[in-house]
């Protein structure tokens, strides 16, 4: 008797855009990195009039307004990424306080940490003492942010354990002091 070989299995080859339906068109301008289907929850993919007609990056991407003088970053526009934490883009308002700080760390995916420092006054000694906190918030990838950045981040809804605060405004860094008292 002839003895079957295996064969090893076939790959997929991924179809041409032409071939494709009109919401998996949609999901090619957007970055379909993660496990999941990334779609903006705003945004309807399977209506008739995508189906009819080729419709454009601006004409199918959520973006709004936070307010505050705040402007909408170009990234946040024109950009490819889906994030529903994103306060430009996704299901978040900004409401309550506003803090500026240094980036720390940026270790983490889509979240930082932000040194905050400022003097407490000690009475018996009539002089101040320097002290910090650190505060995690959350970083829209329509930012570019490294350590040292000074960042302008609003209070939000809690986005997870820790996190209650988005990167609204990123101005570089001068010099590269991470740890130093950068106020004085």
């Amino acid at each position: 008797p002839a003895r079957h070989v295996a064969q090893p299995p076939r790959r997929k080859e991924p179809r041409s855009p032409a071939f494709l339906p009109a919401c998996a068109t949609m999901a090619l301008v957007i970055d379909q990195t993660k496990g999941a289907f990334q779609k903006q929850d705003n945004i309807f993919i399977g209506s008739k009039k995508i189906v009819q007609k080729k419709v454009g990056l601006r004409e199918s991407r959520y973006v709004k307004q936070v307010g505050l003088g705040i402007k909408t970053p170009q990234a946040a526009i024109n950009g490819a990424y889906v994030d529903k934490k994103c306060p430009f883009t996704g299901n978040v308002t900004i409401r309550g306080r506003l803090l500026s700080g240094t980036v720390k760390t940026t270790k983490m995916d889509r979240t930082i940490i932000i040194r905050r420092d400022y003097l407490h006054y000690i009475r018996k000694y009539h002089r101040y003492e320097k002290r910090h906190k650190t505060l995690p918030a959350h970083c829209s990838p329509c930012f570019r942010v490294n350590p040292g950045d000074q960042v302008l981040v609003g209070q939000c809804r809690p986005l997870s354990k820790t996190v209650r605060f988005n990167v609204l405004k990123v101005s570089k860094a001068a010099g590269s002091d991470k740890k130093g008292f950068s106020k004085f």
